[in-house]
């Protein structure tokens, strides 16, 4: 693969629109019932996750990164990590209230970066927004392994109350733990780049 064909496909931005796609692919097979179904929605949201990774990698190696890039990935990570949670609410695996902070905190972001283009600049994310990320992905694929093991136990007619219960519960420690990192990254953005709202 020579640096001409990357530049000539712009594989990152590529890898970055491949993510969305994979998003809606990945809801679709969270909401099928059964085990194949979890463990195909496990897959395609690792492979989503995958291309987070290597679009970012790809554009810094080659040095292809670019404005789009850099606007899109950040929105294109909220796309699959906010997809996810969704699905987890009408699952009723997650309170609502907790995703409605997280929708509300990457509103508020992105409309810092609407305004910031509006001066013709683009953000880049952030190490803490990449911490938040990281912590969001890590949950989900936690809150997608929980899934597919209470679908083995159902199968084995092995799950139970107390099952429930403790699974609830490390759900909800996960999601506390990344909702405090959400609550910190957003803050910790607007504070660095709130010279943007001085007239």
């Amino acid at each position: 693969m020579n640096t001409t064909w990357l530049e000539k496909k712009h594989l990152p931005n590529i890898l970055t629109i491949l993510r969305i796609v994979l998003t809606f692919i990945f809801i679709i097979f969270v909401f099928l019932k059964g085990l194949t179904p979890r463990i195909i929605a496990f897959i395609l949201f690792g492979l989503a996750s995958l291309t987070d990774m290597y679009d970012g990698k790809i554009a810094r190696k080659y040095n292809l990164i670019s404005d789009f890039g850099k606007f899109m990935d950040p929105i294109a990570d909220k796309i699959l990590v906010l997809g996810a949670f969704l699905t987890f609410v009408q699952l009723q695996l997650i309170p609502a209230w907790m995703v409605i902070v997280i929708i509300l905190r990457e509103s508020f972001i992105t409309g810092f970066r609407l305004i910031a283009l509006r001066q013709g600049k683009v953000l880049a994310a952030m190490d803490a927004g990449k911490y938040k990320t990281v912590s969001q992905m890590v949950t989900i694929f936690i809150i997608l392994i929980f899934l597919i093991f209470k679908e083995v136990m159902l199968t084995r007619s092995s799950w139970n109350a107390n099952m429930e219960f403790y699974s609830f519960a490390s759900i909800m420690i996960l999601m506390s733990i990344t909702l405090a990192l959400t609550v910190i990254s957003g803050v910790s953005f607007a504070l660095r780049n709130k010279n943007l709202l001085k007239i």
